[in-house]
């Protein structure tokens, strides 16, 4: 859901983004500076030109489809942006997940603190963030960002942080984690001297 959310969101982005900047590229050609320069397939328009002028407007509205037209385009686009918010918004709060003892069950947010506490006492790592995901089925990603310290290297975490994961899977038995992990480090810190 949410990699569908994101290629939406990026497509929706993008075609409007296209669509801005060939409207601009064509206005600007009316700019004599620029269209001296543009390829004679370019489309001209002439200098002054405007999308839409006041009396092609005028003769618009009195046409008799063109109201109805106009306001059904608008809240046609207003409802679809309104739905679009509301998926935006909607990621609210994971449900609970169940574990194998009757009636029990445990915050994803609660497995995902924990799961970045035991990672941050690792030797080598300055600071963790961890994100456990429920998808379909019996299945968590887990997201892991790792900052190490300076000058240390990743393997030298690399066996106690599948550790730290082997276990953090096997707290989770009945589902099946599907873990990710983010290496960064941390730089240095410059003294300054005043």
């Amino acid at each position: 859901m949410a990699r569908t959310r994101t290629a939406v969101n990026r497509t929706v982005l993008g075609a409007v983004g296209l669509s801005l900047f060939l409207a601009g590229s064509w206005l600007t050609a009316t700019d004599p500076a620029f269209a001296d320069r543009l390829p004679t397939w370019w489309p001209a328009a002439g200098t002054g030109t405007v999308l839409l002028d006041r009396d092609r407007l005028a003769q618009l509205r009195g046409e008799g489809w063109w109201t109805p037209t106009v306001m059904a385009a608008s809240i046609g686009l207003a409802v679809l942006l309104a739905i679009w918010s509301l998926g935006q918004s909607r990621s609210g709060r994971a449900r609970p997940l169940a574990l194998p003892s009757p009636g029990c069950t445990v915050r994803p947010q609660a497995l995902a603190e924990a799961l970045a506490t035991r990672v941050t006492a690792l030797p080598g790592i300055a600071r963790s963030r961890a994100r456990v995901l429920p998808r379909r089925g019996q299945r968590l990603e887990v997201r892991l960002r790792i900052w190490l310290e300076p000058d240390t290297p990743p393997d030298a975490v690399l066996p106690a942080l599948r550790t730290a994961t082997a276990e953090a899977d096997r707290t989770a038995t009945p589902y099946t984690a599907h873990t990710r992990v983010r290496l960064s480090t941390t730089p240095h810190r410059t003294r300054h001297v005043r």
